[in-house]
């Protein structure tokens, strides 16, 4: 496939680019403010410049500045969706107007959509939850619509924790962690859905070669796995103890509602349609993910 990356720069993006160009793809990537390249973004004049005579199979937007690296005043809550809602209104509408537009986008999204899900399992079919991050990928979502009106197949990959070494959550826990400085947060009993890069680079793959798939689909493991199992997992895989637990009211003292939604709220989200489809994850519990990630960072 001819596929170009939105948004490659980022820790997904750049494993992503890697990974589809070993399967044998050929992969381009739209470079932001770089008039030399052919695939060109220009966000202050609101333009994608993508040659009218290109043939492109797919899409794949990761476009958004990080949720998680710096507190949310509502400048940077403003920031967060603008990133990620005018980002995708323009590849859409451009994509759209193209005389040659691509089979299928494949754009970025959360598993924020189902808000904070307590001991529940959701799925795909399942309604939106009701705070901030429901309403950044209800809006992200929804901002795509000039692709879907163009009969794009128009994918939303739903992403849980991707769980890495390189970067991401994991890679910020693993110092203080090795340092026996790790613990639960909060109860601990609050629910974490993750998936490994690796199954996240393969089920993006997957999505492109099923044309059966369309609209939102849960990127996570099958079986997502609480807080306080996670740092206790986590720990012994490193061969540490896990004795400082951070206490809900710390959380909420130094990360605010950041702290509340993305770290004591709980996600316990299925990947229901992957499952119906086929997709063979190659990690589908924490220990044998953690065990592997670690091992291939010695």
């Amino acid at each position: 496939m001819h596929i170009l990356i939105s948004g490659a720069s980022g820790l997904i993006g750049q494993a992503l680019t890697r990974y589809l160009r070993q399967q044998g793809h050929k992969v381009e990537q739209l470079i932001r403010d770089n008039h030399h390249q052919a695939f060109h973004w220009q966000p202050h004049k609101a333009l994608i410049h993508l040659p009218a005579s290109i043939h492109l199979d797919a899409v794949i937007n990761l476009n958004g500045v990080n949720i998680a690296d710096r507190l949310w005043s509502k400048k940077r809550k403003q920031a967060i969706i603008d990133s990620r809602v005018e980002s995708t209104q323009l590849l859409a509408k451009t994509l759209a107007q193209h005389p040659h537009p691509p089979k299928i986008l494949i754009n970025a999204s959360a598993i924020g959509y189902y808000g904070d899900t307590g001991s529940n399992e959701v799925d795909e079919t399942s309604p939106a939850g009701n705070n901030f991050l429901t309403k950044i990928v209800t809006q992200w979502e929804s901002s795509a619509q000039a692709a879907m009106d163009a009969g794009i197949r128009t994918v939303f990959i739903r992403s849980g924790i991707v769980l890495s070494a390189s970067g991401g959550a994991l890679a910020k826990m693993l110092l203080p962690f090795k340092l026996g400085l790790g613990g639960k947060i909060g109860s601990g009993l609050q629910y974490m859905s993750w998936i490994t890069l690796e199954d996240e680079l393969r089920a993006i793959e997957f999505i492109l070669n099923h044309d059966e798939i369309n609209g939102a689909v849960n990127l996570t493991s099958p079986l997502a796995t609480c807080n306080d199992y996670f740092s206790k997992t986590l720990a012994k895989v490193l061969a540490r103890p896990a004795l400082l637990p951070m206490p809900a009211f710390i959380v909420r003292l130094l990360f605010g509602e950041m702290g509340d939604l993305l770290l004591l709220g709980s996600a316990r989200v299925k990947p229901e349609i992957l499952i119906q489809q086929g997709f063979q994850f190659n990690h589908k519990n924490i220990n044998s993910a953690l065990e592997a990630i670690i091992k291939s960072n010695k």
